[in-house]
């Protein structure tokens, strides 16, 4: 009796040894296959990956959130600034085209010249223009609206440009961070999107829209100062003091970086 159970005691205690040596019985398969969170690598380059594309989302995030608040802030302010210029053009734009009420009174002139004076000859009468001048509209007229209209032009290119920007950032986040893929894939297409990014200069158009809006408000200043200057000269010398300090001022935000480095104030024109 003891010599059988021995034996299987003895093939026992190997089974257990096997199980420790080799561990689990696990198909080969399964023991080689890749977790979707590494790398395919076998240079344990996947901790690497993962690594980089935390931060790259990271700081994605925050670019793309930078463009999209910037955005928002320019078309509140191209809304506002857009309607104040159409709301003013509306009114100049009356100054270009030839008054129906200069031509009334034009032909009712005639009529009571001939009127007032019944005994003038026939040969004055016939000599009279019977036609009203050509209409030439005044030069500051002239002016004004192509001022306020190419002010009116850049602001809304400037909303087209803000919303673009908005739906570019969404689509930079989509294409550059798929959680279906592993991370050495996510990495690689960042860096292509990223690439193309740089090449293409897109952080410097993001920089180029305040510039547009600023110039933009130029021109609207400069038109209303010509308006102004032709209608009253009271409200032209109010308004004309006022623009003018608040055209140095910014003069001296735009310089201020360069003789002061540490200076929180800037412009888009700042060097």
């Amino acid at each position: 009796m003891s010599q059988p159970t021995n034996r299987v005691i003895n093939v026992e205690d190997n089974a257990r040894e096997r199980t420790d040596t080799n561990g689990p019985n696990v198909p080969q398969s399964a023991q080689h296959q890749p977790s979707r969170d590494q790398s395919n690598f076998s240079d344990g380059s996947g901790p690497l990956f993962n690594m980089y594309v935390e931060r790259a989302e990271k700081e994605d995030k925050d670019l793309a959130d930078r463009w999209q608040k910037d955005a928002d802030g320019i078309l509140i302010f191209t809304g506002l600034f857009s309607a104040a210029v159409a709301a003013l053009g509306a009114v100049s734009i009356q100054d270009l085209r030839p008054n129906p009420q200069d031509t009334t009174a034009f032909y009712v002139g005639k009529i009571y010249q001939l009127l007032a004076d019944p005994n003038i000859s026939r040969v004055s009468i016939l000599s009279a223009p019977a036609q009203p001048p050509p209409f030439s509209p005044p030069t500051y007229a002239i002016w004004v609206n192509s001022l306020w209209f190419l002010s009116l032009a850049i602001s809304l290119t400037c909303a087209l440009l803000a919303t673009l920007l908005q739906q570019w950032a969404r689509r930079y986040i989509t294409a550059t961070h798929l959680p279906r893929y592993s991370p050495d894939k996510r990495a690689r297409i960042r860096a292509f999107f990223a690439d193309g990014v740089e090449r293409l200069h897109l952080p410097g158009a993001v920089e180029t829209l305040p510039t547009l809006l600023h110039l933009s408000l130029f021109l609207f200043f400069s038109g209303l100062l010509i308006f102004l200057f032709n209608i009253n000269h009271t409200a032209f010398s109010l308004v004309a003091w006022w623009i003018g300090l608040s055209g140095g001022v910014y003069g001296c935000i735009t310089l201020m970086p360069i003789f002061c480095h540490d200076s929180p104030y800037y412009a888009p024109l700042s060097l």
